[in-house]
């Protein structure tokens, strides 16, 4: 079955980029002209979502003017004749339907996907970390999707990330069905040192099935006081299994500041305005470091 729904998480502090992130939610941080989390949205269309709970919570309310209408701007722009502008503005409004609610207390990943239990109903939905910008030509979700369609299975997105940072993210059990396509039986989140299944770690993408709502509603809060996803997708994975997609795609940890730094170079080296000139500024900069 199509998946028409996703939940974007969108409500941590973003305290790994203080002091940028204070009062600027971290999801609104620029990838050179457009905010982090509008690529996460435009993944998700790209992939076939009509419908979109974005979780936020106080002072993010910039995230929800981001993708309202703005008259006032729009007249400005075809005051000016600048009717390209204006379109590129008026077609942020119209990506999908968007929805907001707010996470009230910072309860973890867990309980942010909880709050969006009456929003998805009895639909298997994808989830789309707020943190990770994941770019290329075929859309990450539309590679879980499709798995999702395949085996008719919860799906995660999984990449191996390097021995000294496999403690800051969650370990999968797996073995290998096909080329890129893994079955996971267990998960650990933030393992400690040899509790660790594998480097393989679930990195910013989901399809999740409705059942996972009961699962949440009994899960104890784990690592960090939080209610995490992966205990949830835990009971799953001894229950019935995982499909794990080593996907293809570039990805973009927007809570770090090197991450920040990476997404900017490596968007503005193929940006069609600013591309050349980017270039030629690294190469003048290659010559005098």
């Amino acid at each position: 079955m199509k998946i028409k729904k996703a939940i974007i998480p969108a409500a941590g502090f973003g305290t790994r980029v203080l002091p940028l992130t204070k009062c600027l939610p971290k999801e609104m941080i620029p990838i050179v002209d457009k905010p982090s989390i509008q690529y996460i949205v435009e993944e998700a269309v790209r992939s076939g979502i009509e419908d979109i709970l974005i979780v936020i919570s106080r002072g993010k309310s910039l995230i929800e003017d981001h993708f309202d209408y703005n008259p006032e701007l729009e007249e400005k722009l075809i005051s000016n004749n600048k009717m390209e502008l204006c379109k590129q503005v008026r077609e942020i409004s119209e990506l999908a339907n968007i929805y907001f609610i707010r996470q009230k207390e910072p309860k973890g990943l867990g309980d942010a996907v909880l709050l969006g239990k009456e929003f998805i109903g009895d639909e298997s939905f994808a989830v789309l970390y707020g943190d990770d910008v994941i770019l290329g030509e075929n859309p990450t979700c539309k590679q879980l999707c499709d798995a999702h369609i395949k085996y008719g299975k919860s799906v995660v997105g999984i990449k191996e990330v390097p021995q000294k940072d496999i403690y800051k993210y969650s370990s999968m059990k797996l073995s290998k069905k096909e080329e890129n396509i893994f079955e996971i039986t267990d998960m650990i989140e933030k393992p400690k040192k040899g509790e660790e299944f594998s480097l393989y770690s679930i990195l910013g993408r989901c399809i999740l099935t409705p059942k996972i709502f009961d699962i949440l509603e009994k899960t104890n809060k784990g690592s960090g006081g939080e209610i995490q996803l992966t205990d949830a997708m835990k009971v799953v994975c001894l229950d019935e299994g995982i499909v794990g997609v080593d996907f293809i795609g570039d990805r973009y940890d927007m809570g770090n500041k090197f991450g920040i730094l990476k997404a900017s170079i490596d968007v503005g080296l193929c940006h069609p305005e600013i591309g050349e000139e980017l270039k030629n500024y690294i190469k003048f900069l290659s010559n005098i470091i």
